[in-house]
């Protein structure tokens, strides 16, 4: 009887396209499928961004607001998860595509929101 075809890992990161991101069913052999699979990683990790916003900005004291921010915490954990997952597959144009999406995530739902920390004095040791 033959033996079955070991699958081998690649613990290094490579260029080609041809890859499995995440389950075997998502083999990518063709330069469109690997096009569209970078592009869904790129606004997958925009969304992980647009979703980290909207929970830190839902504050409210009431059962229901937390319960829905418990949630919410629960599907961006389980996002974050997923892009690292993703990033390692080891490819790296996936590992840009991530990056360039949390980056463009950042710019735009997060950073003209972050607040000025006012300091009075500017010595550590004061």
């Amino acid at each position: 009887m033959e033996e079955p075809k070991k699958k081998i890992t690649q613990m290094t990161f490579y260029w080609g396209k041809d890859m499995t991101l995440l389950v075997d069913s998502w083999k990518i052999q063709s330069t469109i499928a690997y096009l569209l699979t970078l592009l869904a990683c790129f606004l997958f990790s925009a969304l992980y961004q647009y979703l980290e916003d909207r929970r830190i900005r839902f504050k409210s004291p009431t059962i229901h607001a937390r319960f829905a921010t418990s949630l919410l915490f629960g599907v961006n954990s389980a996002m974050g998860y997923l892009i690292m997952l993703s990033v390692m597959s080891f490819n790296g144009a996936v590992f840009v595509a991530i990056v360039f999406g949390l980056s463009t995530g950042y710019f735009l739902f997060s950073a003209a929101n972050e607040y000025v920390v006012v300091v009075d004095n500017p010595c550590a040791s004061a």
